[in-house]
Order: structure tokens, then sequence, then C-alpha cells
């Protein structure tokens, strides 16, 4: 089967079918170029989706990360990362192997097909000028025939006439055999011009053509061969990253598998465990008797000067424990403004006067002084740490020792800290190793350096380890403390729940004044840790309120007073408003207009009316 033998008059033809065949390559080539193009816009997709899920460095996110369903999930973006790196491969190996190759061999294959189809049009242009020889030599010969007929006949009919002289008959002779000769050497031509056509075409049918056209069926059978070879090799890129692309799927499964439900519950007991004890049984306290009833041996309230409560006259006793008040109820008790009252306008009205001037003797902070205050008026405050973090919150930052938290979270963060501390001691410590070994090289090398010149460094780095064991030595210390006030792991949890001797009792507001820190927070004494173990938790929910505190008179607003910092209430001239506390010495009375209004006002602003039997308790 050869197109020479089989299709030698199918010039133009092959040509056109070989320009198909050129065509459908390159269609071939531009579906494999937009198919890298889908791969790298896929992988880049799977990336951004990778990257826009990975947990933020440095966030809270990312402490979440530690749960083993976080992880697990935290494993399955770095595979899909991974995955995508599989579909860029595809994109490199197809473009490397089919796209480029392929690009490179159509430009051959388009040269090689000219080369071939010039040949062919070169043949077929010598046949025809072989052919238009012959034609002409056989038209010649043809005319001289004729020539030489005529002039045969002419002298013929000149030498049957007998009119015509003897030199004319031998004249029109000789044109007559000219003619003749002539002939024959047309003749001679004619048949040498066409045994070499024929010669010439039966080597161009049987030789030339078919030559050319069975390189031009070995081109177009390469070109359908390499065009199948390119599409095997299409598949077989694909096929190279399945086994990748299973082992991400593999990981997948596997960190899938890793999920542990019971580790994860652990790890959030670890996160939130306060380290307090339940809080115990709340004793009985009997309201039939109408005598001033003593305090219950479960309150840790006192009298300011006596061991003896002072309870408002009036006031509800609800069987709450104050963490479980809501957030923003508890810091309007604990916080009047930070600032002394501003003084009332310049028209002061006489009518101020009741109320009495201003102590100028208040020294204490207001917030401390209303967190002593509330401390000892207040029954049945059971943590002292959730008061702490209360304030902690209200002035923004915790202090350095972590008293804001509870022990347990407490305990971790001191153990963070001094790993922290270690790991720096370390790398100073190498660093300074580092250093003396320098040194030791200088010293026994001059040239190579001054031994001087690190030893200023090397002070540095001694002061800088010095200064980190300090703080580990401190930090270790607090750890300490707080590990030994914790429970042991396996005693039963237990409320020490007895009666407050009379040094206990008074010792609560002394303690509150003494942990009082310059920046707001409270710190706690060890033996008054270890003789009133609290619960305490962050309670970020809302809980039921108490009930309000009662109200022990009323007053009238003497003046426009603008509320703008938190705590207070604003007041227009001439309202009249229910007074819930008076003045402590701090200038500032606590007021209500309606159940979800109330907060301080200045009191020279105001002229209070307490009714008698608040008078009276």
């Amino acid at each position: 089967m050869s197109w020479g033998t089989e299709l030698w008059d199918q010039f133009d033809n092959l040509e056109k079918h070989t320009q198909w065949g050129i065509d459908v390559l390159e269609k071939y080539i531009k579906f494999v170029k937009e198919r890298t193009e889908i791969e790298l816009s896929y992988a880049k997709q799977l990336r951004n989706l990778s990257k826009k899920y990975q947990p933020k460095k440095n966030s809270k996110e990312e402490e979440e990360y530690r749960y083993t369903s976080t992880r697990a999930f935290l494993a399955t973006l770095n595979e899909m990362n991974d995955y995508a790196g599989q579909h860029e491969v595809i994109s490199e190996n197809m473009t490397s192997l089919i796209t480029a190759e392929l690009t490179r061999y159509v430009q051959e294959l388009k040269q090689e097909r000219k080369s071939h189809f010039h040949d062919g049009r070169k043949a077929q242009q010598h046949i025809e000028t072989c052919w238009k020889q012959l034609e002409a030599s056989k038209r010649r010969f043809e005319r001289d025939c004729k020539e030489a007929d005529r002039a045969q006949q002419y002298f013929e009919k000149m030498d049957a006439d007998i009119n015509v002289t003897k030199a004319d008959v031998e004249k029109a002779r000789q044109q007559a055999q000219l003619r003749h000769q002539m002939a024959e050497d047309s003749k001679a031509e004619y048949s040498s011009t066409l045994q070499k056509f024929n010669s010439e075409q039966h080597e161009h049918y049987y030789t030339h053509i078919p030559n050319i056209f069975q390189k031009i069926q070995e081109m177009e059978e390469r070109r359908i061969v390499r065009i199948g070879e390119s599409m095997k090799t299409f598949a077989e890129v694909d096929r190279q990253v399945i086994p990748i692309i299973g082992k991400c799927l593999d990981e997948i499964t596997k960190a899938a598998e890793s999920v542990d439900h019971k580790n994860d519950s652990q790890m959030v007991i670890e996160a939130f465990k306060s380290g307090f004890e339940p809080p115990g049984d709340v004793d009985f306290e009997d309201f039939t008797q109408p005598m001033k009833r003593t305090v219950s041996e479960s309150s840790l309230s006192n009298s300011r000067g006596d061991g003896k409560s002072e309870p408002k006259y009036g006031s509800k006793s609800k069987g709450k424990l104050w963490p479980f008040i809501k957030k923003n109820k508890l810091m309007s008790l604990l916080t009047s403004p930070h600032q002394p009252p501003p003084p009332p306008p310049a028209s002061a009205s006489p009518s101020a006067v009741p109320n009495g001037p201003q102590s100028p003797k208040q020294q204490k902070e207001p917030l401390s002084h209303r967190f002593n205050e509330f401390m000892t008026s207040k029954p049945k405050i059971h943590c002292f740490r959730s008061l702490k973090r209360g304030l902690s919150l209200k002035l923004g930052a915790g202090p350095e020792d972590f008293s804001n938290l509870p022990p347990e979270q407490r305990r971790k963060k001191l153990q963070q800290k001094v790993d922290e501390l270690n790991r720096d001691i370390q790398k100073e410590m190498d660093s300074r190793d580092a250093l003396t070994k320098m040194k030791d090289v200088y010293i026994k090398n001059p040239q190579m350096g001054d031994a001087a010149s690190v030893d200023h460094r090397l002070a540095e780095l001694g002061q800088n380890i010095e200064k980190l064991r300090l703080e580990v030595q401190k930090f270790e210390g607090w750890l300490a403390e707080v590990e030994g006030r914790l429970p042991a792991r396996s005693e039963q949890p237990r409320r020490q729940s007895g009666v407050y001797e009379a040094q206990n009792a008074s010792g609560v507001n002394s303690c509150a004044q003494d942990r009082e820190s310059p920046d707001g927070s409270y710190t706690e004494e060890q033996s008054q840790e270890t003789e009133m173990k609290v619960p305490a938790t962050d309670f970020d929910d809302e809980f039921d309120d108490e009930e309000p505190l009662p109200t022990i008179g009323t007053c009238k607003a003497l003046y426009t007073f603008e509320g703008q910092n938190e705590g207070t209430i604003s007041v227009a001239e001439g309202e009249m408003l229910y007074v819930i506390e008076e003045d402590k010495g701090d200038g500032w009375t606590r007021i209500r207009r309606n159940e979800d209004e109330e907060g301080y006002v200045p009191t020279s602003y105001v002229e209070v009316y307490l009714d008698k039997n608040a008078k009276d308790s």
C-alpha cells in the first residue's frame, strides 16, 4: 500500500489532507494548553482555599488548633496544599512534554511538508515541459510534412507544364527535395523527443512521484504516531501524580482517624478549669425573729469596726453568689467614677448645705474605697478572685503574676512563662559560649581579631542571663505558691465552710486594702488563700440579676449634671429621683431613675431626703 502507486494522480488532494493533519495537531496542542491553564487555575484556587482557612499566627484562632479535631482539619488544609501542588506538576509536565514538544514538531513538520510538495511541483513542471517539447516537435514535423507535399505537388505540376522552362522545373525539383529533407529531419527530431518524453514520463510516474508521495506518506504517518504518543503522555502525566495524590488522601484519612474525642474533652477541662472548689451549702437564716440577726457562719462579711454586720434596713437577701451577677451590674456596684466629683456651679444654692461639705480628708482612690465598702457591706462574698478579674477587665490589663486568673489557669500561664524564660536563658548561654570560643581563637591567633572586642558583649550577655534567672526565680516562686494552693487531684472537692472568728472577720477589711496594687489589681497572701478556699470562674454569660437595692429616700437635682463617665448618670435640674446609697465620704451619691437606670451623681448637685427608717438604720 503506497500513496505513490495508488494516489499518483491525487497530488492536490494529498496536499489538502496533509494540511488538515497539521491543523488537527495544532488543535490538539491548543487543547493541551487550555488544560494546563485549567490545572494552574485549579491549583491556585485550592491554595487560596487552604490559605483562607489557615489559622492566623499569634491569634486566638491559632490556640484553638491544639484539639485533635482542629489539628486534623489543619492537616487536611496542608494536604490540600500538596494536592494543589500535584496539579501544578501536571500543568508543568504537560507544558514541557506535550505542548512545547508538539509545537516544535509542528514547525519541523511544516518545513518537511513544504519541501516534499516543492519537489512534487518541480517534477510536475518538468514533465509538463517535456510534454510541451514533444508537442512542439510534433507540430513542426507535421508542418514540414505538409510543406514537403505541397513542394512535391508544385514540382510535378511544373514538370508537366510544357510552357515552363527547364530552369523553373529544376528549381521546383530542388525545392521539393529540400522540403522532403526537412520533413525527414523533423521526423527524426520528433521521434527522439517522443522517446525522451516517454522515458521522462515513465520516470515521473513510476519513480519521482512515488518517491515524493512515499515521503509525504511517511511524514503523515509520523504525525499520526506522534499525536497518539502525545495522547498517551497526556494520560501518563496524570497517572504519575495519582500515587502522590493518593498519599495526600491517605494522610487526610489518617488525620481524620486521629481525632480523639476523649482527648479533646480533657483539653477543654485543662483549658477552662479554674482550680477552685465548688461552694458548700448555704446556711439557713431565720427571719422569724424581730431582733437584729447575727452574721451567719458561712458569711464573709464583717463590721467596719466591731466585727458585726450592718445590713441596710429593708434589704432582701437572696441565696445567690455574687459571681453570678451580671458583669455590668457588678461593675456598677463596684465602681463609682474614678475622678473626684466636680464642684457645683458658681450659683450654688443654699439648699445644698444639708448634705454637708465634701470631706477634704478623702485621699483614698474612689475605686478601692468602693471595693472596701462593697466587701464590708455585701453579705456572702465567697470569692476574691472573681472580683479581681472584674477589676482587671475594668482597668484593661492583668498583673504580671497572672493573679487575675483562676488558680489552674494561673499555674499554666506561670509554667509557660517559666519555660519561655528558660529558653531565653539557653539562647543567651549559647551565644555566650560561642563568643567565649571566638575569644579563645582570638587569643591564640591575634591576627584573626582583637580578643578584647568581645568582652563588652560577653558582659552584656552575663547581665542578661542574670536578669533572666532572677525573672525565672520570681515566676517559679509564684508557681510554687499556686501549686501549693491547688487541691490534690485525688482529693474530693470540698468547700471549707465554718465559723470565721473575730480575727478572720476583721482581716477581710485589712486584706482587701493591703492587696490593692497601683495598677488596680489585687493580690492575695498565701495564708489568706489557705484559710479561704473560694470558688471563682470567669462568667461571661449573663445570669439572673440580684434584686435591686432598696430605696432609702428621695432627692431633688439642684443642678443639671451630664454623666459622661462610666458609672455616673445624667440628671436635669429639678428632677426627682430615688436614693439607693448615700454618700460614703467620697462625694458621690448613688441614685435610681427607674429599674434600668441608676448611677452616681455628685452629692453637692442634689438635695437628699432620707426616709426615717433609713436614718435610724
